[in-house]
């Protein structure tokens, strides 16, 4: 499903939305709420489909009920133990969207019914409503939150990568692994709206019809070629300026080799695994920067949040970053969306939903 909306476009319009009143929300009295939890570290089988309690919204925070959830491969990071998690149980997920149910005491800024999403360092979205502290949540335009929950942090990745970690000019040659990914498909467009030679790595394909469209001048199947060559062949051995790796193990070392003498390495994900250590010989050969940043460690204040999120959902309302929500589940199937993309089985975003009510 590729989706794009303009700011104008009614919530009333859209037929995944309908609006919600304060009355929509003063029968709530029950305490009981689904979630996953996880209680263990190990594969998809760790995610448990439970009844968890919920209570009422204490100072300075609001209760939210998630209408869409993001998936990430941070939450991967997080189950597999890549990232150490705070303590067990925990439920996963950091980032959703959806409308607010209730208001603690000292919280002037929201009222029930109003559309919020909400990230961050805590995690616990993967449930159908949550605690959230009001000062850490957003408040949205009229966008559907399938919408919101499928580019809000990709988009915000793929800002920062472009924009802060590495300033993506015109003439510019790069590189990115998983274009067809979440964040690999808007990092592909963005990179392109800056006037940068797009070269793309993807597994299939079919990915590789959609990284052409999403602004990849050149694509490789890394199943078919080798795409150290490819890319030497690409830039007649020059090089690029900037690889952005998302992948890690499998292709970390082959990265290094594309650069150009005081290129830079952004390694920004290992879904394949972490990297060997790197000697700093590796690195002096070109004069080569390497970094791994991420949104969580960036100290990014928040005029520079508010900067970039802005900047996100103007590209999103205007058309100029197409939303590919080609993936859905039902948050009860977490664990399924989980070995799907961990599998690469998966293009563009994924979402849960949390599941319907049964009548």
């Amino acid at each position: 499903m590729l989706l794009n909306l303009s700011y104008g476009e009614k919530l009333d319009s859209i037929p995944s939305l309908k609006f919600v009143t304060p009355a929509d929300f003063s029968y709530i009295t029950e305490k009981m709420v689904k979630a996953i939890r996880v209680y263990e570290i190990g594969g998809p089988e760790v995610l448990k489909w439970e009844d968890v309690e919920i209570g009422d919204p204490k100072e300075g925070e609001i209760r939210v009920k998630n209408k869409a959830i993001g998936v990430n491969f941070i939450d991967i990071y997080f189950r597999t133990g890549v990232y150490k998690v705070p303590e067990f149980p925990y439920t996963p997920g950091v980032e959703a969207a959806g409308v607010v149910t209730a208001v603690g005491s000292g919280v002037n800024d929201w009222e029930i019914g109003d559309a919020v999403y909400h990230s961050g360092s805590a995690m616990g979205t993967y449930t159908e409503e949550q605690i959230v502290l009001a000062d850490k949540a957003m408040p949205l335009p009229p966008i559907d939150p399938l919408i919101v929950a499928s580019v809000m942090a990709k988009g915000l990745t793929a800002r920062f990568l472009v924009r802060t970690w590495f300033r993506v000019e015109s003439g510019h040659t790069v590189l990115v692994h998983a274009a067809a990914g979440g964040v690999g498909s808007l990092l592909c467009q963005w990179a392109n709206m800056l006037g940068a030679t797009v070269i793309g790595t993807v597994s299939t394909k079919e990915k590789a019809l959609q990284a052409k469209e999403d602004g990849c001048h050149h694509v490789i199947i890394y199943k078919d070629e080798d795409f150290v060559t490819v890319v030497d062949e690409i830039t007649s051995g020059g090089g690029v300026e900037v690889v952005f790796d998302s992948v890690g193990k499998d292709t970390f070392q082959g990265s290094l080799a594309c650069l150009k003498p005081r290129g830079y390495m952004v390694s920004y994900g290992q879904s394949s695994g972490t990297p060997d250590p790197v000697p700093l010989s590796a690195l002096a050969a070109k004069s080569l920067f390497l970094t791994r940043p991420s949104l969580r460690t960036s100290s990014i204040s928040k005029e520079e949040l508010r900067e970039a999120t802005d900047e996100v959902l103007t590209n999103v309302a205007s058309g100029a970053l197409r939303v590919r929500v080609n993936h859905t589940y039902q948050l009860s199937q977490a664990a399924q969306a989980h070995a799907d993309l961990a599998g690469r089985k998966t293009s563009g975003s994924v979402v849960l939903i949390p599941d319907e009510p049964e009548k």
